[in-house]
Order: structure tokens, then sequence, then C-alpha cells
């Protein structure tokens, strides 16, 4: 068949092109005769979800195609041709055929023979539709620094539900590839075979700053640091610029974050009626807001400004006895001598945190009247990690405590019936017919769109506590026993 195969496999989806636009359209069968409308207006939304899952086919087309094409390309290359110029003449063709420039091409050379030599459910997956050429990227960059019996556990964390401990909550195809790329971080640094404290020395010492012009006299000015500093400095200057906000303020926060950012590394010192802060960041600085208010015509010490620090320590990796890395609200793993860093400096305001040893889950928390403790919202913010709408990013300080079942409808304030949207989402909510779905302590609550469509928040990926090399399983029992005791008084 060849050719002629191809030609006609690619007239038949032409034409079914034809039949979908024209169904978008609304000039094809009526989706619901009892409501046209309505039902034009669900049946977009089937032929979005069918387009997504024939894409993700697609990509996994074209990666396959292009590894095929390189494999034959080199065998029936002249043999005095070098491998280097052969494989650029092999990317160029690519990118002329695919309209990519050498970069791109090359790069999508890389993650195909990626996903096609050492990614086999990634790849699968792609063909199945479950996932977008996007998440499969995530994938192949997360899995590069990895072993093979790493990369194989990586993807049957996301992609194998028989797994041992496999993700939980919204499937990995279900949600943005940047939110599947926080999560694959994470994962990667838990369980990367090499050492965090080494692989974060040797990140130490690549800090930099770098700058780079832009259009319309503009410019990029950005700093590659470790992430208690990064972190201390972003919730620094959120602080402020929300400090500087009101009625005779007309600057958005990105606008007042740069503008303090720009005072404060073209200045020093103290700084009267500006807003301009020293950028010294303390270890101890973690995610969450400052516990100082920022103003107009105040003065801004140089002093390291303390924030509110939730940062989960394992017993013993506190105790210097495992090299388990503890998690930093708001970023992820980070290396155990940061945390006993951030432990011993203290901040402002220190949440211990309290988990189940078994699991590595917080614990449920309550209250018989409305208001939401400081430590509630700490336990959600371990909980959720952020906004809990699908694709939200937002970890902000700024997301409001909300009840799922209202206070007057009988709902109680424990944890159980708390989420924490963004003011975006929590508007949403409230404006429109999206809907939180019920939460439990370890989970928190999905949604349900106005046409009834349920999308399923992200979970944590909560993991047993790493215990020392010769523990007794007696002692770990007692000690666990104990520790739970401890958590429940």
């Amino acid at each position: 068949m060849g050719k002629a195969a191809v030609a006609k496999a690619f007239g038949d989806i032409r034409a079914a092109l034809a039949v979908l636009n024209a169904e978008a359209d609304g000039a094809g069968e009526a989706f619901s005769e009892a409501d046209p409308l309505a039902g034009l207006a669900d049946g977009c939304l089937d032929i979005l979800a069918g387009a997504r899952q024939v894409e993700a086919g697609f990509a996994g087309l074209k990666a396959k195609t292009a590894v095929k094409y390189a494999d034959t390309a080199s065998a029936v290359a002249p043999l005095d041709v070098p491998v280097v110029a052969q494989e650029m003449a092999v990317a160029a063709e690519i990118g002329c055929v695919l309209a990519l420039g050498p970069r791109a091409a090359g790069s999508f050379l890389a993650t195909s023979h990626a996903l096609t030599s050492g990614l086999p459910r990634t790849l699968a997956a792609l063909f199945a539709g479950d996932l977008s050429w996007q998440h499969a990227v995530v994938m192949a960059d997360e899995a590069a620094t990895l072993d093979p019996a790493g990369a194989a556990a990586l993807e049957a964390h996301f992609l194998d539900p028989d797994a041992p401990d496999p993700a939980r909550g919204c499937p990995v195809g279900e949600m943005p590839a940047h939110r599947f790329r926080a999560k694959a971080r994470i994962w990667r640094e838990r369980h990367h075979a090499g050492s965090i404290e080494k692989r974060h020395a040797k990140g130490l010492a690549d800090r930099r700053v770098e700058y780079r012009p832009d259009q319309d006299g503009m410019a990029w000015l950005s700093a590659y640091l470790p992430a208690d500093q990064a972190l201390a400095g972003w919730n620094r200057l959120t602080a402020i610029a929300r400090g500087l906000q009101g009625p005779d303020e007309p600057r958005t926060m990105p606008q007042l974050r740069a503008d303090k950012f720009a005072a404060a590394i073209l200045s020093s010192g103290t700084t009267h009626g500006s807003g301009t802060c020293s950028t010294a960041a303390p270890a101890g600085a973690g995610p969450g807001g400052s516990g100082a208010t920022a103003g107009a015509g105040q003065d801004y010490p140089s002093s390291p400004v303390r924030a509110q620090v939730l940062v989960t320590v394992p017993v013993f990796s506190l105790l210097g006895l495992t090299d388990e890395p503890a998690v930093l609200d708001g970023f992820g793993p980070i290396p155990p001598s940061m945390a006993r860093a951030l432990v011993a400096d203290g901040a402002g305001s220190f949440y211990r945190v309290l988990v189940d040893p078994r699991d590595g889950a917080p614990l449920e928390i309550g209250r018989k009247s409305y208001r939401v403790t400081g430590a509630m919202r700490a336990w959600l913010r371990m909980r959720d990690g952020k906004c809990p709408f699908p694709g939200c990013s937002n970890t902000s300080l700024d997301n409001h405590a909300d009840h799922i079942l209202a206070w007057h409808h009988g709902g109680s304030t424990g944890i159980s019936n708390l989420g924490q949207p963004c003011p975006k989402h929590h508007r949403l909510r409230h404006t429109t017919g999206w809907k939180p779905t019920p939460a439990t302590k370890n989970e928190p609550p999905g949604w349900i769109s106005p046409t009834g469509r349920h999308y399923t928040s992200e979970h944590q990926d909560w993991e047993p506590t790493h215990w020392p090399p010769g523990s007794l399983p007696g002692a770990r029992s007692l000690l666990e026993e104990a520790l739970l005791q401890h958590l429940a008084s």
C-alpha cells in the first residue's frame, strides 16, 4: 500500500475534520432536539475533549515517525559522513518538514528518542490520548538525569494505577502540563539515586544573575538562587506590595513587586516613604506573608523580614540519621541541611507540622466555632498545597479558607469541610455554577462545572517516613505508636 495508504488515511482524517467543523458551527445534526443551544454547548465540549485525545495520538505518531526517519536516514547515509554532521542533517530535515527552527527541531528529536527508547508507558499514553505532548516533554525532562530504573519508577508512579505507590487524585493527563511538572519534580527529588545534598551543592555553585533584553524598552533580570532564599525574597516582595495596596494606589500587585524589587537592588539601607527594603533574605524566611506590614510613609529596616514558615521535616532527617528530603511549602523537596537550618534559625512564626508517620499525611483538626484558626490554615496548606481548583498554582497566603458546606447550612469548621480557593476561584464558586465536591482530611475538594462535569483536584503525594538503616521492626512499631499518641494528645 505504501504512499497510497498514507494519502488515503490523511484524506479520511480531513473528511472527518470537515464533519467536526460543521458540527462546531451548528450546521450538522442537532446535539439536542429539546434544547438545541444547550446541546450545542455540550457538544462543543465533547469535540474539544476528542480533539485533545487525537492531538495526543498525532504527537505520539510524530515522535515515533521522526525517530524511525532518523534511524533509516542514518542507515543509508554514506559511511564517510561524520556522526555529528549526520545528526545535524536529520534534525534539519525534520525541522524543515515540521517548520521548526534548528533548536526546536533538535529538542523535538531528543524528546522523541527519549520516549521511544526509554519511556514506553509515556509513549503508549500519548497514543491512547491520555497525555499531551507537553506532558510527555515534562516526563522526558524529569527522567533525563535518572537511571533506567529511576525513569521506569517515575513513569510507573504517574501512569500505572497498579504501582506500589501510584499518584493519587487528578490523573496526569487531566491537569495542565505545568502542574504535572511540579509534581514530577517533587517525585524526582525524593527518589533520585544521587544525594540531594550533593546535587544541591552543585546547583549552589551555579548560582548567578542573568540579564536578557526584551521588546519595548524592557528587559528581564532574574536570579538563580537556593530555594529558601528565592522564596523568601518573593514573599518579602509580596508582603510589602500587599501592604502598599489601597484605594489610592493604582498599581497592581505585579507592578508593585517590580517597583519594590528595582528599588531594593538600586539602593541600600533604610528608605523612608517609598516602601524600599533590603534584598537580604534570611534562610528562615519560607513561604507565606511577612510578619510586618508595609505602607506608604513607613520606614523599612534593612534587617531581615521574618516570614511565616511551613516546612515538613521527617524526624530522622531532622536528627541527621537519614538523608530524606524535607518539604518547603510553595516549593517542594529541599535538602535536609537546609531544613535543619530553617528549624534552627527559626522565623517570626514557625508551624510544627503534625503528620501521620505511617503515610506522611497530615492529621485531622477541627473546631466547633466558625472562625478558622491560623493552625487550621496551615493544615489546609499542608493538605492542598495550593488552590484546589483544577490547573491553579496559587499557593499564596491570600487563599481563602472556605466552608464547602456553608456554616449556616450546618457545615462544620473542620479540615474535611474546608477548602482554600484563591480569591479568583472563590469568587467563581459564589458567582457561577462551579461547585466544590466533598473533601476529606487528606484530600482536597474536587469541582463540578456548570455543565455537570466532574474534575478531580490534585492530591499531595504523601509518603511514609524513611527509617534509619538497621532499625528493628519492633522498635519502629513502638516509636510509631508513641508518635501517634503524641499527635493525638
